[in-house]
């Protein structure tokens, strides 16, 4: 051990001392004490150990050695118990640097006392440490704020380990003491709190958590009964009753749980009023909190006040927050006293005259139409004839705008801010993206003459079908004005020259997302860009969504590098958190936000959502078709026309004739079938000329079919008679919904999984599918109402009937394609 500290030679006798002080060999139980201690060792090396501490203990006086064993003995009988500290996991055995040292000075008798406290193992630091421990604990006694084991020992004892307020983890000695007490008020044991304590204060501190856990009661108790006298304190005291007759008295209207607080608060006097006598009970209560009978019911009757003084509910707060209102946000729905309800284990809030019917086949839900939005919003409508000769030009077969367009017409047709407008579908977006596009005209007109090669205005539809359409209406109402429109999609590719000639381009997100691409984009026409339009931003929620995002971000960029001006016009369906949408979007919601609710929609919507519960695949087809025949005959039987749209065109097939069918074996034909006509009696000719045998079967029933695979002429056929009334029951696909304009009173969504080939599997179908096709339920010119209704399985219910009443929210889902994005940048 030449190699070793002296501290370390020194430890390392006195605890070989303690192991042979009391043997005469070197038996089992020392070999494992010293191997445990040492590692492995020679049992020569063992031996003489022995043999010199026997010397050492025959040379010590008896009194000296009887004093060290029975001290031993007491502590190895602590140990066979519970020995404080036995649960403890040490990392590195730290020995005191003075026992040694202490033990050598065994001649001096008159110093047992320090003898005694060094065969401990405490730190020679102590002395000095209860000195100022008991000058904390006198000036605690002198303030009067000391009485046994409260919070002014414990943070007098605090204090004498950790002087100049310094502890191991940076706290002040008030927030330690208030640590500790909180691991000591725990329902753990003791032995479970000893190395969360030794993590807190440190090894240095053994005889503090020692003290600790051996007061841990009296500890608790004296700190309950301080904060209970402390409660007590604070209760102001009561004024005498009937001091003065009260007049006017105010009318309180209170709830169940309040009214509960109130009686009991009345018993609780009554009680103290009757007699000062207290029951046991109390009596025992008092006397466990070191409290008189007469301060505990104080405390008892305190606590009843300040919860009758609370708010009813946690989450509310005692004063009324007013909520920030925009001037063009005509939201009901956040206004309006809502209710909740439990749609398939889901918690929906809907609106309180919804109805919720629950049976054994299936679970629905009804949302009746919403009123008529008020006379007074949009009252004063645009005439066209007031505005200038090329809006006139442009608006030629209308007399005025509508009224969500006379809100809309000064920020669109007289400013450059950015614009998000919410609206139902059919309300009329098309003609606010119009306005846009004509303020942006007028910008670049010069001497009467528009200077076409300055601009470039680019419109991004969701689908390729309604870029088409969009081509179709704007080019039309534009060509008086000489602007080229002009499609620019997968299917349609223009060259530099005809891009250069194109004054509006109408694409798709994906489209346009490779156009400004920098690597392979085409950097002069982005720069060209002053308009931008996006229809149906709510599309940001979907799968597409991160392409929307990246259009947004590149052109907002575009603005800040190159500082120009382009302006981002957000048309989409009502969004529930339509202020987050205008934020992305750059859009002041003070002059640029514009949402209208469900009342705007040009025909009021009743909406019904049906959940299928059987989950075997046969029973389920059933179902499907039970429920829908019976939503079917419902309809017809009320003399209204319905479309039911399927997801697959075979489908639209099977479907007709599985209501046929129904309809024969149930005796209810004769609701479908159109009386005999002139006019019948020609579509029924024109009818058998068609080569589409299922349509020919189908017709004298009453019933239809329409897709996209059918010939061009059998499809005008069926949208004819359809629109002239023959045809009862239109069963179709959604491309019925994107294409054509042919509105119905009612429309059922029959399944909701749709094949995505690209995927390989069935997926749900799209919000925007279904806001689509709902958009086609009520005709304008002859319904007060139109009826949508949506049959799907019992676990997506609550997913689409969220989506339909703005439950769910729009969220980001740019993280989905973020390498991608990256990758192109």
């Amino acid at each position: 051990g030449s190699e070793e500290s002296e501290d370390t030679v020194e430890c390392g006798a006195a605890f070989l001392f303690d192991v042979f002080k009391s043997v005469d060999s070197v038996g089992k139980r020392e070999a494992t004490q010293l191997r445990s201690t040492f590692g492995p060792y020679p049992a020569t090396a063992a031996t003489k150990v022995c043999q010199t501490v026997r010397k050492i203990v025959g040379w010590m006086p008896e009194s000296a050695l009887a004093e060290l064993t029975s001290e031993r003995e007491e502590g190895d009988g602590a140990a066979s118990s519970e020995e404080f500290g036995h649960s403890i996991k040490f990392v590195t055995p730290e020995f005191a640097s003075d026992d040694e040292e202490d033990l050598s000075s065994e001649e001096d008798n008159d110093t047992e006392k320090e003898t005694t406290r060094d065969f401990d193992l405490r730190y020679s630091g102590n002395a000095a440490r209860s000195n100022s421990s008991n000058a904390a604990l006198a000036e605690a006694k002198t303030a009067g704020r000391y009485s046994g084991f409260d919070s002014a020992w414990l943070k007098a004892k605090v204090n004498e380990y950790f002087e100049n307020n310094e502890t191991a983890l940076n706290l002040g000695i008030d927030e330690l003491t208030s640590t500790i007490f909180e691991i000591l008020s725990s329902q753990r044991r003791d032995d479970e709190l000893q190395n969360e304590l030794f993590d807190l204060l440190g090894f240095d501190c053994f005889e503090l958590i020692q003290q600790l856990l051996e007061n841990r009661t009296n500890i608790i108790k004296s700190h309950t009964v301080e904060t209970t006298r402390a409660i007590i304190q604070q209760i102001p005291k009561r004024k005498p009753e009937n001091e003065r007759p009260t007049y006017g008295c105010q009318v309180t209207v209170q709830s169940a749980e309040e009214k509960f607080i109130s009686k009991q608060i009345r018993k609780e006097e009554k009680r103290s009023k009757k007699d000062r006598k207290f029951t046991s009970e109390e009596e025992e209560i008092a006397g466990v909190l070191n409290l008189t009978p007469e301060e505990l019911r104080a405390t008892r009757e305190a606590t009843l006040r300040a919860a009758a003084s609370a708010p009813l509910f946690s989450g509310r707060s005692s004063g009324y927050v007013r909520q920030e209102r925009y001037p063009f946000v005509f939201d009901k729905l956040s206004e309006a006293q809502q209710s909740s309800a439990y749609v398939s284990g889901t918690k929906l809030v809907l609106p309180e005259n919804c109805t919720h019917k629950d049976d054994k086949m299936y679970e629905e839900v009804s949302i009746p139409p919403s009123d008529p939005a008020p006379i007074e919003i949009g009252e004063a409508r645009v005439a066209i004839s007031s505005l200038d000769e090329i809006a006139q030009l442009a608006f030629k077969n209308t007399e005025s705008l509508n009224r969500i367009q006379s809100i809309v017409f000064n920020s669109a047709y007289k400013t450059n801010e950015n614009l998000l407008i919410c609206a139902p579908t059919g309300a009329g977006k098309t003609n606010i993206a119009m306005l846009a596009i004509l303020h942006e005209i007028k910008q670049h007109i010069s001497q009467g003459v528009i200077k076409k090669d300055e601009f470039k205005i680019v419109y991004v539809a969701p689908m390729k079908a309604l870029a088409a359409e969009m081509v179709r209406n704007f080019g039309g109402r534009l060509a008086p004005l000489g602007i080229t429109v002009k499609e620019l999609t997968g299917d349609m590719s223009l060259t530099k020259q005809e891009i250069l000639k194109t004054q509006m381009l109408v694409t798709t997100p994906e489209k346009w997302d490779v156009v400004t691409r920098k690597s392979t984009g085409d950097v002069a026409l982005a720069q060209l860009v002053r308009l931008l339009i996006i229809d149906e931003v709510h599309l940001l929620h979907d799968d597409r969504g991160p392409v929307i995002e990246t259009l947004v971000a590149r052109t907002k960029r575009q603005v800040e590098s190159s500082q120009s001006m382009i302006r981002i016009v957000g048309l989409s369906a009502t969004l529930p958190n339509y202020l987050d949408v205008a934020t992305f979007l750059n859009v002041n919601p003070y002059t640029g936000l514009f949402f209208f609710d469900g009342r705007f929609r040009p025909v009021p919507l009743e909406q019904t959502f049906i959940g299928i519960k059987t989950v075997n695949k046969m029973n389920q087809l059933r179902d499907f078709n039970t429920v829908c025949y019976d939503k079917v005959l419902k309809q017809v039987r009320a003399g209204h026309q319905v479309m039911v749209f399927v997801h697959a065109r075979n489908e639209t097939v099977r479907t007709a004739f599985n209501l046929i069918e129904q309809a024969k074996n149930k005796g209810d034909m004769s609701h479908f079938v159109v009386e005999q006509s002139r006019g019948f009696g020609d579509a029924q000719r024109a009818m058998s000329k068609s080569r589409n045998k299922q349509m020919r079967e189908m017709f004298p029933d009453g019933f239809g079919i329409h897709h996209a695979g059918m010939l061009r002429q059998d499809r005008n056929l069926v949208e004819k008679y359809f629109l002239e009334g023959y045809i009862k029951v239109l069963v179709c696909t959604a491309t019925l919904a994107w294409g054509v304009n042919l509105p119905a009173h009612a429309v059922i969504i029959k399944g909701t999984q749709i094949y995505d080939a690209k995927r390989g599997a069935f997926v749900d179908l799209g919000i925007l599918d279904v806001m689509q096709i709902f958009g086609r339920a009520g005709r304008p010119q002859f319904d007060k109402f139109g009826h949508g209704t949506i049959i799907t399985t019992h676990d997506k219910l609550s997913h689409y009937l969220s989506l339909m009443t703005r439950q769910n929210p729009i969220e980001s889902q740019f993280i989905n394609s973020l390498t991608d994005n990256l990758n192109a940048e």
